[in-house]
């Protein structure tokens, strides 16, 4: 039987002699939020890995980046990765007008 090593910021899964470190949700964000200040100009993983504040494990951002594809935030280009997603304004606007509790 395969055992789970838990760190304090990721989980390291072994399946089929292959390792997958899954990042935690503050380095999500934080390649988010670096993509999004970042949208107007294409970029390079090799690229993004030197741009961002903190080092990332080249396959840790590898499955960030594929999250954001699947979630249709990013696109992959002939040119590299590239931010696109605009919140709907219906939201911004929902959000604006509530009250906070």
């Amino acid at each position: 039987m395969q055992k789970l090593k838990i760190n304090k910021s990721e989980i390291i899964v072994k399946r089929d002699s292959t390792i997958k470190r899954y990042p935690n949700l503050n380095t999500v964000l934080m390649v988010e939020d670096f993509l999004e200040k970042h949208r107007d100009m294409p970029m390079t993983i090799a690229k993004l890995r030197k741009k961002l504040p903190k080092q990332v494990m080249h396959q840790t951002l590898k499955i960030i980046l594929e999250y954001l594809w699947k979630s249709g935030k990013i696109i992959y280009g002939p040119k590299g990765i590239q931010w696109i997603y605009a919140e709907p304004e219906h939201l911004k606007k929902m959000l604006e007008d509530a009250l906070e509790v």
